[in-house]
């Protein structure tokens, strides 16, 4: 090794270059806290959510809490349960058990798209016809269909008090505002598309308390997603500063 190096420095000195051993990156999470760690272990197998995002949420329940900002926990999109695992778990570790967490889904797979529901990356309109291609043809897609007693059971298994977990069950425009809470502490959006995100934030981001957290999922995915919530932000003179978590998801404090 060391005739090596002398061999290439021989050659980069006269160039103004010198040879020096490379340092090791270090581990790519080495700055995650084990608390964080132990709940992603639970987690990852009911979830497709990357790293990013699932401590992104992790803190984002903890700065709710720490905070004291009233209300309930909202996510909208929910398939394996993986992320309200996280947000159950962490209110545990929290010693919290007095947040009702709110799970809305249709539990029977997306609902269907619209001409505004666009692939961000490469422009693929997902018209109703292409999405019954991709699920019967793609295992991934086929799998978004998740039935509701397996998230009920991947949530009873957090040992979170089963009555402070609420399933709304149907479509996002069905449901809510029916059947939802007056206070938010923290609200996940989740549903991929346009009309389902912009009617969550018509009725639900009016509620979600000052200086609570906003997490988009499919910001950088969906451009139908992207346009909802910019379209909304928009018309309602709303300035956030929505933070990039990774390739599609965003955070934000509400003012």
């Amino acid at each position: 090794m060391g005739l090596a190096r002398n061999v290439l420095s021989s050659f980069a000195k006269p160039l103004g270059y010198r040879v020096v051993r490379a340092k090791e990156a270090p581990p790519a999470d080495h700055d995650l806290e084990p608390e964080f760690k132990a709940i992603l272990k639970l987690c990852a197998p009911f979830t497709m959510t990357s790293q990013e995002r699932m401590y992104a949420l992790w803190q984002s329940v903890r700065y709710a809490i720490n905070r004291n900002i009233p209300g309930d926990f909202v996510e909208c999109g929910v398939w394996k349960g993986g992320s309200a695992m996280l947000i159950a778990h962490t209110l545990n570790q929290l010693n919290v058990a007095d947040r009702t967490i709110w799970l809305y889904d249709t539990f029977e797979g997306m609902s269907t798209p619209t001409e505004k529901d666009v692939r961000a990356h490469d422009g693929e309109v997902i018209t109703p016809q292409r999405l019954q291609e991709l699920i019967s043809s793609d295992e991934a897609w086929k799998s978004l269909a998740q039935p509701l007693d397996a998230v009920k059971a991947a949530l009873a298994s957090t040992g979170y008090p089963v009555d402070r977990l609420k399933f709304i069950k149907g479509k996002v425009e069905q449901t809510i505002p029916a059947q939802c809470p007056d206070r938010i502490a923290l609200l996940r959006l989740d549903t991929d598309w346009y009309e389902s995100t912009r009617h969550e934030l018509v009725h639900l981001y009016p509620r979600l308390q000052p200086g609570a957290p906003l997490i988009i999922d499919d910001y950088g995915y969906w451009q139908g997603a992207r346009d909802a919530v910019d379209e909304y932000l928009k018309q309602n003179n709303i300035h956030l500063l929505l933070n990039r978590i990774d390739q599609t998801g965003r955070l934000a404090i509400k003012p």
